[in-house]
């Protein structure tokens, strides 16, 4: 116990240290980057210096860089990430308002990218070298090589503007909140294609892996079924490896949304990014990167986490690790 507790300390503090130079690097380079914060606040209308002075005092930007990295920094981590420079509203607050539509559609994604991919890399992996496994796996291949935007263009124009059967914008009709599924179709299709590419691909790999097995031999030597020996045996061990994968794909799930939400106008946390980079929106684009990222760590935990209760020679190796070390 005592190793698996130094484990997830070393872990957590590497997530930390992780966070905070994430949160380094994009405070040095918004700052670094051309455009004045200030003035996209202000607007072209001609202002009095008093008044401009005091917009900068009123959000910080009259102190030196290093002091308000540090005060930055202090905020986050007391929950605080500013308030908007364009609307005024805290950004936590923009966060929560978004953070909904985008976890509804990535975990859904998620979802169905494993379900198929499960299905479609065990049949691929079994009829290895046939011709079901070729078309599963070139189908993968192009799939996976088609970008994310340019899938949702063709979504779009197919299924929105010649057939007319889905809309292919927003979450909901004009002046209703929430999110109907109708709406949610065509984003969740663009996002969950990639995912599946990805995932069949490793999944085939991981069967023919395990099929390949001295313990599959010995359950064949046994008399079992086909079958019996596909889904006992193979199919489990084959699927360790996806709960890395699984965690792994939170990432790219959070980075690809911010396009897809961009071409289907979904109003998640990605269209929000959008709009503060064109609006040189800094505390949003800060908020929003660091949210996503602690995201991103939190999935690596659990992944940690779900990968040492499944596998049990990965417990073995902490049993071993404790008693060395008692």
């Amino acid at each position: 116990m005592k190793a698996v507790a130094v484990h997830y300390a070393r872990l957590l503090v590497s997530s930390v240290v992780l966070l905070l130079v994430v949160i380094t690097i994009l405070f040095l380079l918004l700052e670094l980057a051309p455009g004045n914060p200030l003035q996209a606040l202000l607007g072209d209308a001609p202002v009095s210096p008093e008044f401009e002075a005091e917009m900068a005092a009123r959000f910080g930007l009259d102190l030196p860089l290093w002091q308000r990295y540090l005060i930055y920094v202090g905020n986050v981590f007391t929950g605080d990430l500013g308030s908007s420079a364009i609307s005024g509203r805290p950004v936590t607050e923009l966060i929560a308002s978004r953070a909904p539509y985008t976890l509804v559609l990535a975990f859904w994604a998620m979802a169905l990218s494993t379900v198929v991919c499960i299905v479609l890399g065990a049949i691929a992996g079994r009829t290895r070298r046939r011709w079901l496994d070729a078309s599963i796996s070139g189908g993968s291949l192009v799939i996976f090589s088609i970008p994310n935007f340019w899938l949702g263009l063709m979504l779009i124009w197919v299924f929105g503007v010649l057939l007319g059967w889905l809309p292919t914008a927003g979450a909901s009709p004009y002046g209703e909140s929430g999110i109907q599924l109708r709406y949610m179709l065509l984003p969740l299709i663009c996002m969950a294609m990639s995912q599946l590419a990805f995932k069949t691909r490793i999944m085939r790999s991981s069967m023919i892996e395990a099929l390949g097995q001295d313990y599959i031999d010995t359950a064949r030597s046994k008399g079992l079924s086909a079958d019996r020996v596909l889904y006992r045996h193979g199919l489990p061990n084959a699927m360790l490896p996806m709960v890395t994968i699984i965690g792994l794909s939170v990432g790219g799930l959070l980075a690809g949304s911010t396009l897809i939400e961009r071409v289907f106008s979904w109003p998640g946390m990605g269209l929000l990014m959008v709009d503060a980079i064109n609006q040189k929106d800094n505390m949003v684009v800060l908020g929003v990167t660091i949210v996503m990222t602690v995201m991103i760590l939190v999935a690596n935990v659990l992944t940690d986490i779900a990968y040492g209760l499944i596998d049990p020679r990965l417990r073995a190796r902490f049993t071993r690790s404790g008693g060395a070390q008692s």
